[in-house]
């Protein structure tokens, strides 16, 4: 996927007390020397314009955020509405989710979202997408052993490829699932809408969600 290239976007992101710079210097030290407490770890990878991630950290002040995008194009969007406000347990890191591994530790993250990632519709681009068994061995590295992802999407390919990679990756395993989140009493508690979300719904579009853990 290419995206457009905004002048400045770079120096917004360096410049930003919201955004850290050189990750892979955290390593092991988030809650520490990040946060300066000893809170949970949650993050989102691919977080967007960040709507989700900010919601959370505001409605959670005793969890630490964590929001990963890629793209300095798209997380200039999240930094500009941010960048006013008070928000002590949020931090946003520009990086690429194939190196996580670089940025955290072994049982450093307590809970992963994935939102409306990119499908990579060709099979040939599989191990891109972010629910591959790739990405989920990843993620067992970093996660702790009571950890647990989520995540969410409108595009039932990809959900039905995702479900499959859960059951056939050791140790994974479906905690609940379902194909009409915002029609599933249970699993839409709480919910909070990103973006696409909220797009992709007001057109009629059901959104999809499963939880997983070891």
């Amino acid at each position: 996927m290419r995206l457009r290239n905004i002048p400045g976007a770079d120096d917004v992101i360096s410049n930003s007390s919201y955004c850290i710079n050189a990750p892979k210097n955290t390593k092991g030290e988030w809650a520490k020397s990040i946060f300066s407490n000893h809170n949970p770890i949650h993050i989102e990878i691919g977080m967007g314009k960040g709507k989700f991630i900010t919601t959370l950290a505001r409605n959670n002040p005793d969890i630490n955020y964590i929001g990963i995008e890629r793209y300095t194009s798209v997380l200039l969007r999240a930094v500009q509405k941010v960048e006013e406000d008070d928000i002590p347990n949020l931090r946003f890191v520009c990086f690429d989710a194939a190196e996580i591994e670089e940025i955290f530790s072994a049982n450093e993250v307590d809970q992963i979202y994935l939102n409306f990632s990119d499908p990579w519709p060709k099979d040939r681009h599989a191990k891109r997408r972010l629910t591959s068994s790739s990405f989920l061995d990843r993620y067992d590295k970093i996660l702790k052993t009571d950890g647990r992802i989520e995540f969410k999407t409108d595009n039932k390919d990809l959900f039905d490829f995702s479900l499959e990679e859960i059951k056939n990756t050791k140790p994974w395993h479906i905690d609940d699932y379902t194909y009409d989140l915002h029609n599933n009493d249970k699993m839409n508690e709480g919910n909070v809408m990103t973006e696409y979300e909220e797009k992709f719904s007001s057109i009629g579009n059901p959104i999809c969600k499963v939880v997983f853990s070891r």
